[in-house]
């Protein structure tokens, strides 16, 4: 039962695809017609034409021309046969949760069928979305097309255009709110940072716990060095200790007096560094951030007007990045 299935499947794909490629090539043709006769009614063009090939306008107007809506008609009648087909296959396969929600999610291909000029441009559409489908099916590659190259291109700089134009607008209208506010730096600090204060005094206390332990387990052979090199240097510099030294005995002494004051010092220094992870040592530089964080948010006339200008020159800053046409760099027209 798997074999004929898939066997039928894979032929149904292959007929699906042999109509989506011939539905392409009808309706490229039925657009290269629209611009052809398009171009032929602008007056300069005929008379050009009529002109330089009397015999081919006059074979065009009286086969194609006057007959253009009688061959519009006929690729009318095959796209809205697709269309039918579409929604009856949509229908059997139960693509869409209702059975009429095809001819809404292919609207342009329904309005494309209508003989109009307007609604023939949205032919184009069903143009696209039949490239895409084949693109998703693997039939075509449309990304190594020179067309869609050139167009892709010139997308990405329309839309980089586009959006630093509504970024930079933006920016300057939140400068100009910034300007007018008179208390944003106190509603800033109140409603933004007020709120967080101890969710931010406990980061603080946690990364410099994180950054002192972490630097003396990385250093602490580096610190037990110099400890003992600056126990050494006071020793030697101690008059008492260098007259301790020329008694009998006394270079022992002094040795040992070195030795136990280095280690004093080394432990000192590490159970210094132990107490960091102390609940004592954790409140107090908790008391010191929350002290800091309380001074940084006192807010007078003298800080808004600072703070509001830090900001004005920040968004002005991001502006000016904006403002760089990096699309030149890639299309090298520098």
């Amino acid at each position: 039962m798997s074999a004929p299935s898939a066997s039928h499947s894979h032929r149904r794909e292959r007929l699906y695809l042999v109509w989506d490629i011939a539905i392409v090539v009808l309706v490229s043709a039925n657009l290269l017609l629209l611009l052809v006769d398009s171009l032929f009614l602008l007056p300069p063009l005929n008379a050009g034409l009529e002109a330089l090939a009397p015999s081919l306008h006059q074979a065009y107007d009286s086969a194609i021309h006057q007959r253009f809506m009688t061959i519009d008609l006929v690729f009318v009648s095959i796209f809205l046969l697709d269309v039918l087909a579409g929604w009856a296959m949509a229908i059997a396969e139960r693509r869409y949760a209702r059975w009429f929600f095809y001819p809404f999610v292919h609207w342009y291909d329904v309005l494309g069928c209508i003989p109009v000029s307007g609604f023939r441009l949205l032919r184009v559409l069903r143009l696209i979305s039949l490239l895409i489908r084949l693109q998703r099916l693997g039939a075509i590659d449309i990304r190594r097309w020179r067309l869609y190259a050139f167009f892709e291109r010139y997308y990405r700089v329309l839309m980089e255009e586009l959006s630093d134009r509504v970024a930079t607008r933006l920016l300057s209208s939140l400068q100009e709110e910034v300007q007018r506010s008179d208390d944003f730096t106190k509603r800033l600090t109140e409603q933004v940072i007020q709120p967080r204060k101890a969710a931010l005094v406990d980061e603080i206390a946690r990364r410099l716990e994180t950054t002192v332990d972490k630097s003396y387990a990385e250093n602490h052979q580096e610190v037990h060095r110099y400890v003992a090199t600056l126990v050494t240097r006071t020793l030697e510099e101690n008059q008492e200790l260098t007259r301790l030294r020329r008694l009998p005995m006394g270079e022992h002494v002094a040795h040992a007096m070195e030795r136990s004051l280095s280690d004093v010092a080394s432990r000192v220094v590490h159970e210094a560094i132990d107490g960091l992870r102390s609940p004592r040592f954790k409140s107090l530089i908790g008391d010191l951030a929350g002290s800091g964080i309380d001074a940084w948010l006192y807010v007078d006339q003298r800080t808004d007007r600072v703070t509001e200008q830090v900001l004005i020159e920040t968004l002005e800053m991001l502006k000016d990045e904006i403002a760089v046409q990096r699309w030149r760099d890639e299309l090298d027209l520098r």
